[in-house]
């Protein structure tokens, strides 16, 4: 205490040096020694803005001034870009201070501050709109509705800003929409609404979020948007109701519950509030949200295990983030019976839970009580430097800063105040939609007497029923090395305790599972990996279905095992088992993805990374877990794996190109919804034929005929900027993390390989494909497939794959390059007899076949080169004559039973298929391979 007291009575000496506080009397000075010990955002403001400080000084001045400026905007008319920036930020600067002087001299309650920073949103927001709009009509003209009136874009704010209980230094999350299409009128120049709105949403999100020598206004985030940053900036009203009526996501409709329109005109606003509720609300008790909001609580949880945030506020275990959880939940269960419950502030709807009887009184009050010290806490936080912060500070300075401002003066006093609240907005947060899971107790005796036991396990091997006496010795050694390993390492008592209860409870899956001692080796590899991280036993111990999954999986997987204990994380998803075998989309991939990107800060780059990668585990996890069980046959394993991968490479390149642009503006002729780029898949992932582990074969091509510089400050060369992309590209994807690589890419397939451009024009790259590629990558251009892009480049793709693919060969030369490739490729893998890879008859020997019936008979069937996988080819193939019905059929089978084969080799030491139907495939193949080539016959 001593200490921060001396190092807050230095700070706030060196800052009043600063300042001329001559002509005020003590009491000014006093008041303003109180503001700069609780802000150095206050001081530095005043000194920006000198003429403040008089009513700064003076309580009653101060309020009157407040109270004037929350009503009255800032006046940017007719003002050159400059200015507006400029008159926004000083007055968003000098309003929120005001605000937290009040709040630091107890001039008001947190819920008058938490409305007034609001305010300043709506103000701001609305000032900077209207300035836009009039500068783009005077250009563009003006978009007009079916009355001849102005069209508004309106202005959905979500999260707290729509809650109207906005944090004090915040980013706010917003969505565009507009009435309806046409066309601009009365301007130098016209254009459709869609392009008016989105350079408005453009010019708008600018001056706010633009850092100029006054700062920002606000950090805008436009991510909940439809289809998020790989959507359009702006939507018309009948977009977006075909958006969320056929796509719309449960978590989409929660955060919905916040959405409130910035700029209601009365009309427009009212036909989109109308328009957005049957989506939000459903008119009867919604049970049926209730999974989702169970994913999501669980979400939260996850995160708090493994980020471990304990003195963030906001996201830690019973921060504020579980208030919102609580209230928004029962919004959406019981909002569409009770239309009181049907608005977007957290606290009226609070009041709301205890009139209708859906809490008690006495639970809404400490719910109440406990978030507003919360938000208290957060805004003074956040208020010592403007800086979104909800973690409390270890630094002695920040330390007494807060205590300042919230007129504290005990540390510890504090820390124990804050512990006490979200320790009670815990207990009701897991009260929400919970699962009533009990441990099951059943038959643990045995488990609790080995665990405990010192005897010899040549006497306590008996006890094992289902085991024959080598088997439980060995099984027995197992638990009692593990527990001297956790004698030796730094368990607490607390562990120790869940580990008491945990083993027990493992002994009777194992024998219900009729386990061998080796699906313990392996179960006991990840608990040896958690046993210092209390939350991971704790979620087994209280979670059985998780601990169930983990021995069913381990006994059916030794590459599942090994990836549990290498990333424990991933057992939060063993906690719902229907979740975990639940058969996705392709759509899901994506959607998933996307919500689980939201919930990391934009800026966060590190966090971004890491975030990728767990996704990708978990989502692995999960197909390999439906894969073993059977839930998944071999075909739609390959698909799910790559419809995972494609979704990775699409947000990788996204917020690639988003850091690109931040950081050097758009290249010549490109925009953010048309990038110029595209992406093609080769090899596997091209072949719709990815396994666990494959890297990505990919090559990346643009459009940019343009050498001109981009449009940011750090303008370079268009055509440089797309190379730099893919660099950021390659670096997302194999920088290793705490969660290892995303994936490894591969791109030698790129034209003249790696000493060719990373990435190359559409128009070059079909040149060389026309004029100087080997017959080897003709053949690789078989599997090859644009997986992102714009509509335009990838269509120019096709074509120029097409055109290859189908030019006249001479099949006497084809059959020798093709053959003189694969005796290559099987001396340098020098494929053993059981490789079902690169051995006789193998996998490259049938796709081989698949890529020389493409490359030589196309010019005559058309059908062969529509698909890029071999299953297809090969139908295609037997359609078109060159091989029968017969063959075609057995390739197919063998091609799957190999493929098959290698899949299980990795998911080892499941069941692989047996060795004769093994070697009938790779006959089979090289039955059909003779007659291609070493009969030369022309089919």
């Amino acid at each position: 205490m001593i200490e921060q007291s001396v190092v807050l009575s230095s700070y706030l000496k060196q800052i009043l040096s600063r300042f001329d506080l001559t002509a005020l009397n003590a009491d000014a000075c006093r008041q303003l020694a109180r503001l700069f010990s609780a802000s150095s955002f206050i001081a530095r403001t005043l000194q920006q803005q000198p003429q403040l400080l008089a009513e700064f000084s003076d309580s009653p001045a101060l309020i009157a001034a407040l109270q004037l400026n929350s009503s009255v905007p800032p006046q940017l008319e007719q003002l050159e870009e400059h200015d507006a920036f400029a008159q926004l930020r000083q007055y968003r600067n000098a309003q929120l201070c005001r605000i937290l002087a009040a709040d630091i001299l107890q001039l008001q309650d947190i819920t008058a501050s938490l409305i007034q920073v609001s305010q300043v949103a709506d103000l701001t927001i609305n000032a900077a709109y209207q300035w836009a709009y009039q500068q783009l009509s005077e250009q563009w003209g003006t978009p007009l509705d079916q009355d001849g009136k102005p069209m508004p874009l309106l202005i959905l704010g979500m999260g707290k800003l729509g809650g109207g209980e906005l944090n004090f230094s915040s980013d706010i999350d917003l969505i565009f929409t507009y009435p309806a299409n046409g066309e601009t009128q009365a301007g130098r120049r016209s254009c459709e609404h869609q392009q008016f709105f989105t350079k408005l949403g453009q010019k708008l999100i600018a001056a706010l979020h633009q850092v100029t020598a006054d700062g920002f206004v606000y950090r805008v985030d436009m991510r909940l948007r439809p289809f998020g940053d790989s959507g359009p900036l702006v939507l018309s009203f009948a977009a977006m109701e075909d958006y969320y009526q056929e796509q719309g996501r449960e978590w989409e409709r929660y955060a919905m519950l916040k959405a409130r329109v910035l700029n209601p005109d009365g009309v427009h606003s009212t036909e989109l509030t109308k328009l957005l509720r049957p989506f939000i609300y459903r008119r009867y008790i919604d049970f049926s949200a209730i999974e989702s909001l169970r994913r999501m609580k669980q979400q939260i949880e996850q995160e708090n295990r493994r980020l471990n945030r304990r003195d963030n506020i906001k996201l830690g275990i019973g921060g504020i983030r579980e208030v919102e959880f609580i209230v928004q939940t029962l919004q959406l269960i019981r909002g569409g019976r009770i239309p009181a419950m049907q608005q977007p502030s957290l606290l009226s709807a609070l009041t709301v839970l205890a009139d209708e009887s859906i809490l008690t009184a006495e639970q809404v009050a400490l719910l109440r009580q406990d978030y507003l010290l919360l938000r208290r806490v957060e805004q003074a936080l956040q208020g010592i430097d403007d800086k979104q912060t909800q973690t409390l500070p270890q630094d002695s300075l920040l330390q007494a800063q807060l205590l300042a401002s919230l007129g504290m003066s005990d540390w510890p006093q504090l820390q124990q105040q804050i512990d006490k609240a979200m320790a009670r907005v815990h207990q009701q947060f897991k009260l929400v939609i919970d699962n009533g899971e009990e441990p099951d107790q059943q038959e643990i005796t045995l488990g609790k007497l080995i665990w405990d036991s010192e005897q010899a396990s040549a006497e306590l091997a008996a006890q094992l029923d289902w085991l024959n006496q080598q088997q439980g010795e060995e099984l027995i050694e197992q638990l009692q090395q593990f527990k001297q390993d956790c004698q030796k390492r730094s368990v607490g008592p607390r562990g120790r305790d869940f580990l008491a209860k945990l083993i027990p409870l493992l002994l009777h899956m194992l024998q219900q599972q009729q386990a061998l001692p080796s699906v313990l080796s392996r179960v006991l590899g990840v608990f040896r990996q958690i046993v210092t991280r209390t939350a991971y036993l704790e979620l087994l111990f209280e979670n059985t279905a998780a601990l169930q999954q983990l021995v069913l999986l381990c006994n059916q997987s030794g590459w599942l095992a090994e990836h549990l204990a290498r990333y424990p994380m991933l057992l939060d998803e063993l906690i719902d088992p229907a979740q975990l075998y639940q058969v996705a989309t392709a759509s899901d991939y994506r959607d998933r993805l996307r919500q689980q990107m939201l919930r990391v800060p934009s800026d966060d780059l590190e966090l971004l990374m890491e975030t990728l990668r767990q996704y990708k585990q978990a989502q692995q996890l999960r197909i390999a877990a439906a894969d073993i069980s059977g839930v998944l046959p071999l075909m739609k394993v390959s698909d799910h794996l790559t419809w995972l991968a494609e979704a990775i490479v699409a947000q990788v390149v996204e917020l690639a190109w988003q850091q690109m642009t931040e950081r050097y503006g758009l290249p010549a002729g490109a925009s953010n919804d048309n990038k110029g780029v595209a992406v093609i898949a080769y090899g596997k992932l091209g072949g719709l034929e990815l396994g666990y582990g494959s890297d990505l074969d990919l090559v990346f091509v643009h459009n940019c005929d343009s050498q001109a510089a981009t449009t940011g400050d750090k303008a370079i060369d268009s055509k440089q900027f797309y190379l730099k992309l893919v660099q950021r590209v390659l670096h997302l994807c194999t920088t290793r993390t705490n969660s290892g690589v995303l994936y490894d890419i591969d791109t030698r397939l790129r034209p003249s390989g790696n000493s060719g451009l990373l990435a190359i024009h559409i128009e070059t790259y079909g040149q060389y494909l026309q004029q100087e590629a080997w017959t080897w990558e003709h053949q690789a251009l078989v599997r090859a497939r644009a997986i992102y892009g714009s509509a335009d480049l990838m269509q120019h793709f096709n074509l120029i794959r097409q055109q290859i693919l189908s030019q006249p060969r001479q099949l006497g030369s084809l059959q020798q390059d093709v053959t003189a490739m694969r005796d290559k490729l099987r001396q340098h893998h020098s494929g053993m007899a059981d490789d079902p890879k690169h051995s006789v008859g193998g996998i490259v020997d049938l796709e081989f076949i698949s890529q020389y019936l493409v490359l030589g008979y196309s010019a005559r069937h058309a059908s062969l080169y529509q698909y890029s996988d071999n299953i297809r080819i090969l139908e295609a193939a037997a359609a078109a004559g060159l091989l029968s019905s017969e063959q075609s059929v057995q390739l197919q089978q063998a091609y799957q039973l190999l493929r098959g084969a290698g899949h299980r080799q990795t998911l080892a030491p499941a069941t692989l298929p047996p060795d004769d139907s093994l070697q009938q495939a790779k006959w089979q193949v090289e039955q059909v391979w003779r007659q291609l080539f070493d009969g030369g016959t022309d089919l």
